[in-house]
Protein backbone atom coordinates (compact mmCIF):
# COMPACT_ATOMS: atom_id res chain seq x y z
CA UNK A 1 0.00 0.00 0.00
CA UNK A 2 1.46 3.30 -0.67
CA UNK A 3 0.51 6.82 0.65
CA UNK A 4 0.81 9.76 -0.89
CA UNK A 5 2.58 12.87 1.68
CA UNK A 6 0.47 16.13 1.70
CA UNK A 7 1.65 18.22 -0.56
CA UNK A 8 4.23 16.14 -2.48
CA UNK A 9 3.88 14.60 -6.41
CA UNK A 10 5.53 11.62 -4.80
CA UNK A 11 3.90 8.46 -3.88
CA UNK A 12 5.87 7.27 -0.68
CA UNK A 13 5.66 3.43 0.12
CA UNK A 14 4.79 2.81 3.41
CA UNK A 15 5.70 0.42 5.52
CA UNK A 16 8.42 -0.24 2.75
CA UNK A 17 7.72 -3.79 1.69
CA UNK A 18 11.88 -4.29 1.32
CA UNK A 19 12.72 -2.60 4.94
CA UNK A 20 12.49 -6.12 6.66
CA UNK A 21 14.88 -7.70 4.31
CA UNK A 22 18.78 -8.09 4.44
CA UNK A 23 20.73 -5.60 2.57
CA UNK A 24 22.28 -8.48 0.29
CA UNK A 25 18.64 -10.08 -0.30
CA UNK A 26 17.35 -6.32 -1.96
CA UNK A 27 16.58 -5.66 -6.00
CA UNK A 28 17.04 -2.04 -6.59
CA UNK A 29 18.33 -0.26 -10.01
CA UNK A 30 19.61 2.18 -7.03
CA UNK A 31 22.48 -0.39 -6.74
CA UNK A 32 23.64 -0.02 -9.76
CA UNK A 33 23.01 3.55 -10.20
CA UNK A 34 26.23 5.56 -12.62
CA UNK A 35 27.91 7.56 -10.61
CA UNK A 36 28.92 10.15 -13.22
CA UNK A 37 28.74 13.82 -11.00
CA UNK A 38 31.79 14.29 -9.77
CA UNK A 39 30.27 15.38 -6.65
CA UNK A 40 28.04 13.41 -4.04
CA UNK A 41 25.61 16.23 -4.38
CA UNK A 42 25.43 16.11 -8.03
CA UNK A 43 25.06 12.02 -7.97
CA UNK A 44 22.38 12.43 -5.63
CA UNK A 45 20.76 14.86 -8.16
CA UNK A 46 20.60 12.41 -10.82
CA UNK A 47 19.01 9.45 -9.07
CA UNK A 48 16.09 10.32 -11.44
CA UNK A 49 16.84 11.36 -14.79
CA UNK A 50 14.09 13.14 -16.09
CA UNK A 51 13.19 15.86 -13.49
CA UNK A 52 10.31 17.50 -15.16
CA UNK A 53 9.62 14.81 -17.59
CA UNK A 54 5.81 12.97 -17.36
CA UNK A 55 8.01 9.64 -17.62
CA UNK A 56 11.31 10.32 -15.64
CA UNK A 57 13.82 7.57 -15.03
CA UNK A 58 13.30 7.36 -11.30
CA UNK A 59 16.03 5.20 -9.27
CA UNK A 60 14.75 5.76 -5.50
CA UNK A 61 10.79 4.50 -5.16
CA UNK A 62 10.88 4.00 -1.58
CA UNK A 63 13.14 4.29 1.38
CA UNK A 64 14.91 1.06 0.99
CA UNK A 65 16.35 2.43 -2.29
CA UNK A 66 17.43 5.64 -0.33
CA UNK A 67 19.53 2.98 1.56
CA UNK A 68 20.86 0.95 -1.32
CA UNK A 69 22.23 3.82 -2.89
CA UNK A 70 23.33 5.56 -0.17
CA UNK A 71 25.77 2.18 0.79
CA UNK A 72 26.51 1.61 -3.05
CA UNK A 73 28.00 5.38 -2.45
CA UNK A 74 30.02 4.14 0.81
CA UNK A 75 27.97 6.78 2.76
CA UNK A 76 26.78 3.96 4.64
CA UNK A 77 28.68 0.60 5.74
CA UNK A 78 26.89 -3.08 5.27
CA UNK A 79 26.13 -3.11 9.09
CA UNK A 80 25.12 0.38 9.17
CA UNK A 81 22.55 -0.03 6.10
CA UNK A 82 20.81 -2.80 7.27
CA UNK A 83 20.22 -1.06 10.76
CA UNK A 84 18.38 1.79 9.24
CA UNK A 85 16.54 -0.62 7.08
CA UNK A 86 15.63 -2.45 10.69
CA UNK A 87 14.85 0.66 12.10
CA UNK A 88 12.27 1.96 9.21
CA UNK A 89 10.57 -1.54 9.60
CA UNK A 90 10.14 -0.91 12.91
CA UNK A 91 9.32 3.47 12.45
CA UNK A 92 8.05 3.09 8.79
CA UNK A 93 5.97 6.60 9.15
CA UNK A 94 9.19 8.01 10.25
CA UNK A 95 11.02 6.47 7.43
CA UNK A 96 8.36 8.04 4.74
CA UNK A 97 8.97 11.03 6.18
CA UNK A 98 12.83 10.82 6.42
CA UNK A 99 12.74 9.70 2.54
CA UNK A 100 10.19 12.88 1.48
CA UNK A 101 12.95 15.14 3.33
CA UNK A 102 15.37 13.62 0.95
CA UNK A 103 13.17 13.84 -2.62
CA UNK A 104 12.77 17.41 -1.36
CA UNK A 105 16.71 17.82 -0.75
CA UNK A 106 17.42 15.77 -4.19
CA UNK A 107 15.26 18.74 -6.19
CA UNK A 108 15.94 21.39 -4.45
CA UNK A 109 20.05 20.67 -5.40
CA UNK A 110 19.24 19.88 -8.53
CA UNK A 111 17.06 23.52 -9.41
CA UNK A 112 20.04 25.13 -7.72
CA UNK A 113 22.81 23.30 -9.67
CA UNK A 114 21.13 23.14 -13.15
CA UNK A 115 19.95 26.84 -13.14
CA UNK A 116 24.04 27.76 -12.89
CA UNK A 117 25.22 25.03 -15.41
CA UNK A 118 22.55 27.45 -17.69
CA UNK A 119 24.59 30.63 -16.33
CA UNK A 120 21.34 31.45 -14.22
CA UNK A 121 20.93 32.43 -10.55
CA UNK A 122 18.99 29.99 -8.26
CA UNK A 123 15.75 30.94 -6.47
CA UNK A 124 16.50 32.49 -3.11
CA UNK A 125 13.96 30.07 -1.49
CA UNK A 126 16.32 27.11 -2.88
CA UNK A 127 19.56 28.48 -1.49
CA UNK A 128 17.90 29.35 1.95
CA UNK A 129 16.37 25.30 1.94
CA UNK A 130 20.07 24.02 1.28
CA UNK A 131 21.67 26.61 3.63
CA UNK A 132 18.93 25.05 6.01
CA UNK A 133 19.91 21.60 5.33
CA UNK A 134 23.90 22.54 5.58
CA UNK A 135 23.07 23.77 9.05
CA UNK A 136 20.63 20.46 10.15
CA UNK A 137 24.01 18.40 8.72
CA UNK A 138 26.54 20.70 10.85
CA UNK A 139 24.20 20.00 14.05
CA UNK A 140 24.43 16.36 13.72
CA UNK A 141 28.53 16.42 13.54
CA UNK A 142 30.76 16.72 15.42
CA UNK A 143 34.98 16.33 15.55
CA UNK A 144 36.56 13.65 17.01
CA UNK A 145 40.24 12.58 17.58
CA UNK A 146 41.61 10.34 15.46
CA UNK A 147 45.68 8.70 15.58
CA UNK A 148 46.17 10.93 12.83
CA UNK A 149 44.70 14.19 14.15
CA UNK A 150 40.89 14.68 14.08
CA UNK A 151 37.90 14.03 11.96
CA UNK A 152 34.06 14.72 11.29
CA UNK A 153 31.77 11.77 12.89
CA UNK A 154 28.31 11.97 12.85
CA UNK A 155 26.14 11.86 16.16
CA UNK A 156 22.90 9.99 15.58
CA UNK A 157 24.18 6.89 13.73
CA UNK A 158 20.88 5.65 13.98
CA UNK A 159 18.74 9.01 12.35
CA UNK A 160 17.03 7.38 9.37
CA UNK A 161 17.54 10.76 7.30
CA UNK A 162 21.58 10.52 8.29
CA UNK A 163 22.74 10.00 4.47
CA UNK A 164 21.27 13.56 4.06
CA UNK A 165 23.67 15.41 6.15
CA UNK A 166 26.47 14.49 3.84
CA UNK A 167 24.80 15.18 0.73
CA UNK A 168 23.57 18.33 1.80
CA UNK A 169 27.44 19.30 3.06
CA UNK A 170 28.72 18.28 -0.28
CA UNK A 171 26.25 21.00 -2.15
CA UNK A 172 27.47 23.76 0.17
CA UNK A 173 31.12 22.88 -0.46
CA UNK A 174 30.41 22.83 -3.94
CA UNK A 175 28.76 25.75 -4.45
CA UNK A 176 32.03 27.85 -3.43
CA UNK A 177 34.55 25.68 -4.96
CA UNK A 178 36.38 26.41 -8.01
CA UNK A 179 35.00 23.20 -9.58
CA UNK A 180 31.63 25.22 -10.01
CA UNK A 181 33.22 26.57 -13.15
CA UNK A 182 33.07 23.67 -14.51
CA UNK A 183 29.61 22.60 -14.11
CA UNK A 184 27.90 21.05 -16.88
CA UNK A 185 24.41 19.54 -17.90
CA UNK A 186 24.51 16.23 -20.09
CA UNK A 187 23.85 17.47 -23.67
CA UNK A 188 22.12 14.09 -24.24
CA UNK A 189 18.79 14.22 -25.34
CA UNK A 190 16.22 13.72 -22.58
CA UNK A 191 19.07 13.66 -20.11
CA UNK A 192 19.23 16.17 -17.20
CA UNK A 193 21.62 14.95 -15.36
CA UNK A 194 24.57 17.42 -14.03
CA UNK A 195 28.43 16.68 -13.86
CA UNK A 196 31.78 18.55 -12.84
CA UNK A 197 33.63 18.34 -16.06
CA UNK A 198 37.12 16.98 -14.82
CA UNK A 199 38.23 16.04 -18.44
CA UNK A 200 41.79 17.18 -19.06
CA UNK A 201 40.43 19.47 -21.76
CA UNK A 202 37.61 20.49 -20.46
CA UNK A 203 34.95 19.51 -23.29
CA UNK A 204 33.05 16.86 -21.73
CA UNK A 205 29.83 16.82 -23.15
CA UNK A 206 27.69 13.91 -21.75
CA UNK A 207 27.42 11.91 -18.37
CA UNK A 208 28.64 8.83 -20.06
CA UNK A 209 29.95 8.41 -23.63
CA UNK A 210 29.01 4.97 -23.40
CA UNK A 211 24.81 5.94 -23.50
CA UNK A 212 24.00 9.95 -24.21
CA UNK A 213 27.40 9.94 -26.03
CA UNK A 214 26.98 6.77 -28.43
CA UNK A 215 23.72 8.28 -29.20
CA UNK A 216 24.28 11.34 -29.89
CA UNK A 217 27.15 9.66 -32.52
CA UNK A 218 24.35 7.38 -33.72
CA UNK A 219 21.67 9.84 -34.55
CA UNK A 220 24.60 12.48 -36.43
CA UNK A 221 25.52 9.21 -38.09
CA UNK A 222 21.80 8.59 -39.42
CA UNK A 223 21.43 11.68 -39.99
CA UNK A 224 24.16 11.88 -42.58
CA UNK A 225 22.76 8.64 -43.99
CA UNK A 226 19.75 10.30 -45.02
CA UNK A 227 20.96 12.91 -46.04
CA UNK A 228 23.15 11.34 -48.69
CA UNK A 229 20.18 9.73 -49.71
CA UNK A 230 18.02 12.39 -50.70
CA UNK A 231 21.02 14.26 -52.85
Amino acid sequence: MAEALPGSLWTIPWPDRFCNMLLDKLTSEAATHRLVGGALCLDFANTINGHSSAAPHEYLAGYSDLVVWSRRISLLTDAEAERLLRVANERSREAATAFQRAIELRETIFRVFSALALDRSPKSPDIAALNEARLNALNHSTLSPTDDGYTVEWIDKSALDRMLWPIALSAAELLISPDLSRLHKCEGDGCDWLLVDTSRNHLRRWCSMDECGNRAKSRRFLARKRKRRTR
